[in-house]
């Protein structure tokens, strides 16, 4: 947070979800109207779901590159008016007329890569200060080759994942990737240039959060794709047999969400070796997301401690093992590098949100005190009957914490209270301390009122909207990751003045 002591208020809305052309929200005009939103009603944080590539089914969770931005979100418009594109490149591009609607997954991908190929297209007609820019940034990102490399080599391979290509480029012999980049500098040189572009435009959103008075919080999942460049280019770090396959997998036991645990099929760390190493991968990672974002949820925190470990070719997460690793280590030196960076101040702490839901022990509780690090709270599940439920606001001590109504893993408030039973619903009304009238703004009245530093919601429960705007269901594969808004962002402006006058109200401002 900005200071310890400081109280705010946040949203939780992920840029696809915005309106706007083209099929996808981007880092165009409404996000722009997004972020003055909310600086013009003093709503201090912006939290955002991972920025980078989505898999197959359109999750930010599981991406084919953890350094990458997603191309789907840059934004055409910007491109034309900075001579970059032409309107005509724009109206022959994949879903060129979509609009309002569904994002649809299986279109972005080809709109992606068309507009990456205009891009290079055009290139050889730029002028030479943005020629030179451009190379300046390209040496400064020692991600960037591996990752155009994986997109081109992918493609040229149908899509298969890199274990399964020709041994040569999977186990990336030099000779081969070298005739690649020279029979694919065109796919290359788009594929860089649509992460230039992606970053010059996030970077002017970052200027304008600051003049708003609006924190941008990221999220980095723990674990990275089994099929990404991280893998492929770095498989000494992960779990991997010699040819690729998985020897252990990541996930959890059987919990809130499965019966049968989460079995979500990414190698875990050999942590031997990046010990070894200094961490020097993840330090590495860890500072580009610094780069992109003022504050950082880290997802599945408690594996900084102990993981849960899976067979490679189980099917369920239920037969795995918890496996110990001191995450101290790396907690201190990245403390270390961030005070080198920042100059060493009175209880400085790292920017770092610790995602600690699910099985929390002692231990994990100590690491994530010891670094002074704010741990989550979720209101939906609070009210089971049981009084020493940590998520009842009556039980959340101190304001380290980040409190939320639900997060894009939950169903919407107004979802959750159509589920309840009678006895949950009249739990919530002592709460309250009132009927149950509107459940989603009651809800966040709780989160406001608690004593946490942070309180966050997502845009669907401002919006009072049931289950249809759900944003993702654990455990499941399809039709997640694709609600959109409906209407332009002018249209919030009053739910976002009541949340802001709310929020004021228990000293909550930017």
């Amino acid at each position: 947070m900005k200071a310890p002591d400081l109280r705010r208020a946040g949203v939780l809305l992920h840029p696809t979800v915005l309106p706007g052309p083209g099929g996808c929200g981007s880092f165009g005009q409404a996000c722009q109207d997004w972020l003055a939103l909310l600086g013009r009603h003093g709503i201090g944080v912006w939290q955002l779901l991972p920025l980078a590539p989505t898999d197959g089914t359109g999750s930010p969770y599981s991406s084919p590159s953890g350094s990458a931005l997603n191309p789907w979100l840059l934004d055409g418009e910007q491109l034309v008016q900075q001579g970059f594109l032409q309107w005509a490149d724009l109206e022959m591009l994949p879903g060129a007329a979509a609009g309002a609607g569904r994002l649809n997954l299986d279109a972005m991908p080809a709109r992606s890569q068309a507009m990456g190929e205009a891009l290079a297209r055009r290139w050889p007609a730029q002028p030479a200060e943005q020629k030179q820019a451009f190379a300046r940034w390209r040496l400064q990102r020692g991600w960037l080759a591996d990752h155009a490399l994986f997109m081109v080599i992918r493609r040229l391979q149908g899509g298969q994942p890199w274990w399964l290509w020709p041994e040569p480029l999977a186990r990336r012999q030099g000779q081969a990737l070298r005739r690649i980049a020279a029979q694919q500098a065109s796919g290359l040189l788009a594929e860089e240039l649509l992460q230039w572009q992606l970053q010059r435009q996030w970077l002017q959103l970052r200027k304008q959060a600051e003049r708003s008075g609006v924190q941008v919080l990221g999220d980095l999942p723990f674990y990275v794709a089994h099929d990404s460049a991280d893998v492929w280019a770095h498989p000494a770090l992960f779990s991997l047999q010699g040819d690729g396959r998985l020897t252990a997998q990541s996930g959890v036991p059987p919990d809130y969400f499965s019966a049968t645990g989460q079995l979500w099929g990414t190698p875990v760390y050999r942590w031997p070796l990046h010990l070894f190493t200094g961490f020097r991968w993840w330090l590495a990672r860890l500072q580009r997301q610094f780069e992109l974002f003022d504050l950082l949820r880290l997802d599945h925190f408690r594996a900084l401690q102990a993981f849960w470990s899976v067979p490679g070719d189980a099917t369920t997460a239920e037969h795995g093992h918890w496996a110990w690793f001191p995450g101290w280590p790396l907690l201190t030196l990245l403390w270390l590098r961030h005070a080198m960076r920042n100059g060493m101040r009175p209880n400085m702490s790292l920017p770092l949100i610790a995602e600690d839901l699910g099985v929390i022990t002692p231990e994990v509780e100590a690491l994530r005190d010891g670094f002074g690090l704010p741990g989550m709270k979720i209101l939906q599940f609070a009210f089971n009957g049981d009084s020493t439920n940590p998520y009842l606001p009556a039980n959340i001590q101190g304001p380290h914490w980040v409190v939320y109504t639900g997060t894009h893993d939950n169903a919407t408030t107004v979802g959750w209270w159509q589920s309840l039973d009678g006895d949950s619903r009249q739990r919530l009304a002592e709460a309250v301390g009132a009927p149950i009238t509107a459940p989603a703004w009651q809800l966040l009245e709780l989160a406001l009122a608690s004593p946490a530093n942070l309180a966050v919601v997502p845009l669907q429960d401002l919006l009072e909207l049931d289950d249809r705007a759900r944003f993702n269901t654990p455990g499941t594969s399809s039709g997640n990751w694709t609600w959109r808004l409906e209407q332009p962002i002018a249209d919030l402006e009053g739910k976002l003045q009541g949340y802001g006058e709310m929020a004021a109200r228990y000293q909550r401002r930017s």
